[in-house]
């Protein structure tokens, strides 16, 4: 294992020193552990098996627990049903190179907090202890570890829904998400990966609601050389890029019909051919789609291949909307107000109960991605430190920014005025300049479809502003 060592600070050190046991029956494999986990920072006690382990090292009140699964004596399930026995406030976090859903789901059942499969490396597990530290300071429920973001939440439901969906992630099924835009679907195809013994292998995501097909084709499935005009060197498309590891399909309900049949034979055959090839190419990954709208509807509807539609949905998961779940809204407000604050240069603004009763009534058509995008903006608003109701309502319109009378808009219409209206131009503007007028570039940054995005500047031409070319 190698890696740097995690910070639990802004001054690089715990506030006080905790304790972590290793558990493992293989003496390497214990002592490469005990030595990483202490440059992390904690003290470290160790034990062969989980009789030893409840015998002495319990005696030292760990917070963390690394233990393995298979073990003489005692094993790792039967260890974490005593400890939660003894300590319920213990975290356990279970080892195992014997991966599969009944173990995974058993783990969970019995109050493991986490559950990663050997060999793993030692950026794996500093997110796993950080992200126990994040919910532990967040004060969620269960700790839903994730790479790069975690995935905060409070909601029963939710809890559940992670909890089944990380158990199925050890196994090789094709997953559909479905979900509203801004639930954040992509961000649980990279928690399931990250649960998968595909982890340490490549994520490739491929928005298909953001290239034309021809173009999404050769992304896809990649080119030979002199295919076609312009393809001057073979190009290895996204499949063979994810061989080993997953590939996203994000907005499969985007995807022309005539490269569903090509997606469709690729699933079935685990094999590519790429544009203007001669042979196949093998490949071995796992497919993840995601989706806005109802899949089954667009069967219906003959825009969705149904033997397509029954060969992703192996295993459904339909993501709540943020207004299903009310009580997540104040910890995510605060999370990412935190955030924003962090990214701008400013300190943490508090949030007044009454603006947190304004969010929690909303009814967020944009889901988490537009609570983030409010936050954000609450925090560049609320100077004094205290986000107030007049810096999260709907209608509210703290500051005026008058640019001059649109052009081709009647006198007096408010279509084209307003401070959020505007500083949201003047967001995409930026955007647009900061990566060259490259509007999927831009549409990814903002969060937003590539559709969203011309439609936004085709309202803004209506209103006079600024034209930018057409390139994407």
């Amino acid at each position: 294992m190698n890696g740097t060592a995690f910070e639990r600070s802004s001054s690089g050190q715990p506030a006080e020193t905790r304790t972590v046991a290793i558990v493992d029956d293989e003496p390497s494999m214990r002592t490469a552990l005990s030595e990483t986990v202490r440059r992390f920072g904690y003290d470290v006690v160790a034990a062969t098996d989980g009789q030893e382990a409840l015998d002495r090292v319990l005696a030292s009140k760990p917070w963390l627990v690394l233990t393995d699964l298979k073990m003489p004596r005692l094993g790792g399930i039967e260890l974490v049903q005593e400890i939660k026995k003894r300590s319920p406030q213990t975290k356990v976090v279970l080892m195992t190179a014997y991966a599969t859903v009944e173990t995974a789901v058993e783990a969970m059942k019995c109050g493991a907090s986490d559950y990663i499969l050997k060999p793993f490396s030692t950026d794996l597990l500093e997110r796993v202890i950080a992200n126990l530290e994040v919910a532990q300071e967040q004060g969620a429920e269960a700790p839903i570890p994730s790479p790069g973001q975690p995935i905060l939440t409070r909601d029963p439901g939710m809890i559940r829904l992670l909890s089944t969906v990380e158990a199925v992630a050890a196994s090789q099924a094709t997953v559909l998400i479905s979900g509203e835009s801004g639930t954040g679907k992509e961000l649980l195809a990279r928690f399931i990966h990250s649960r998968s013994p595909r982890a340490h292998r490549p994520f490739i995501a491929v928005n298909c609601a953001a290239l034309p097909d021809g173009l999404l084709e050769s992304e896809l499935f990649g080119h030979e050389r002199g295919a076609f005009t312009g393809a001057l060197v073979r190009k290895m498309g996204k499949f063979e890029m994810a061989h080993t590891g997953t590939l996203l399909l994000d907005e499969i309900s985007e995807m022309a019909l005539g490269l569903q049949a090509k997606l469709l034979r690729v699933l079935q055959e685990r094999e590519v051919d790429r544009v203007g090839g001669r042979e196949p190419v093998r490949v071995n990954i796992r497919v993840i789609a995601t989706t806005n709208r109802s899949l089954y509807r667009e069967v219906e509807q003959g825009r969705f291949r149904e033997d397509l539609y029954y060969r992703l949905n192996v295993f459904p998961v339909t993501l709540p909307p943020l207004r299903e779940r009310p009580a997540d809204i104040p910890m995510l407000a605060r999370h990412f107000a935190k955030a924003a604050a962090a990214r701008n240069g400013l300190h943490a603004p508090i949030i007044s109960d009454a603006a947190l009763s304004v969010l929690q009534g909303r009814p967020w058509k944009g889901n988490v991605r537009e609570l983030e995008n409010v936050m954000e903006r609450a925090v560049l608003l609320a100077r004094n430190g205290t986000i107030g109701l007049e810096h999260v309502s709907e209608d509210s319109t703290p500051l005026t920014i008058q640019v001059g009378e649109p052009s081709g808009v009647p006198e007096g219409s408010t279509q084209c005025r307003g401070s959020l209206w505007e500083m949201e131009r003047e967001l995409i503007f930026k955007t647009l300049a900061r990566v060259k007028d490259n509007r999927t570039h831009a549409a990814k940054e903002l969060g937003i479809s590539i559709r969203t995005l011309r439609n936004k500047l085709r309202e803004y031409r209506q209103c006079g502003g600024q034209v930018v070319s057409e390139r994407t």
